[in-house]
């Protein structure tokens, strides 16, 4: 079975803002995040860096966007007012594996549900118009039995294709796992079926 991703774009770095709406004052954090752990661990850092903050709103896209994990939180905004107009813009800008943390700071002025709409869509727009986007590079997974022989034909391939080795055993053959952007998979396929190489992907 081959379990590929295909190419999505996502933030190439962190970026932070500032604006000041009606007296409030949202600091918005973009964070590149892969999983949902380093996501939660990027709030607690928030929280942690501005404990005094009256909310600490976020949402993330994890993945391709064809199966996508997603997640939205308001934390003690009124509900749908904070965490889904900050997803709204992510999704709007076509970026995943991406974390959006807005820190709100109450500046004595109620802006009502609209309002908060606007202004934490208006936060998460001050990173997202900032960010610097890459291509995610779907890469495979293989597994190889080849003659010890071999072996540095494949390290050599490996090289040559972006493709790292992640672990070699050695029994009656040698057991090599390595990964390599999806594109050349095709052409490892063809070097194995050449050299008689075992290869199993995952």
């Amino acid at each position: 079975m081959e379990a590929f991703i295909d190419g999505y774009p996502v933030p190439a770095a962190p970026v932070d803002r500032e604006i000041i709406i009606n007296k409030s004052r949202f600091i918005t954090w973009l964070r590149p995040v892969t999983n949902r752990d380093d996501a939660m661990a990027v709030v607690e850092q928030a929280r942690a860096q501005y404990p005094d903050a009256s909310h600490h709103c976020y949402a993330y896209l994890l993945g391709s966007p064809a199966s996508a994990q997603a997640a939205m939180n308001d934390d003690g905004e009124p509900s749908g007012t904070a965490g889904k107009p900050i997803f709204n813009v992510i999704q709007h800008k076509g970026l995943s594996d991406v974390l959006v943390v807005v820190t709100r700071y109450f500046g004595g002025v109620k802006l009502g549900a609209g309002g908060l709409v606007r202004a934490y869509a208006a936060a998460a727009e001050s990173v997202l118009a900032e960010v610097e986007r890459v291509e995610h590079i779907p890469h495979f997974n293989a597994r190889l039995e080849l003659d010890f022989s071999l072996e540095q034909r494949l390290r050599h391939w490996a090289d040559q294709h972006q493709g790292q080795v992640l672990d070699v055993q050695y029994g009656q053959q040698v057991g090599l796992t390595l990964s390599a952007p999806r594109e050349h998979l095709p052409d490892l396929e063809a070097l194995c079926a050449a050299e008689q190489i075992t290869l199993h992907t995952q």
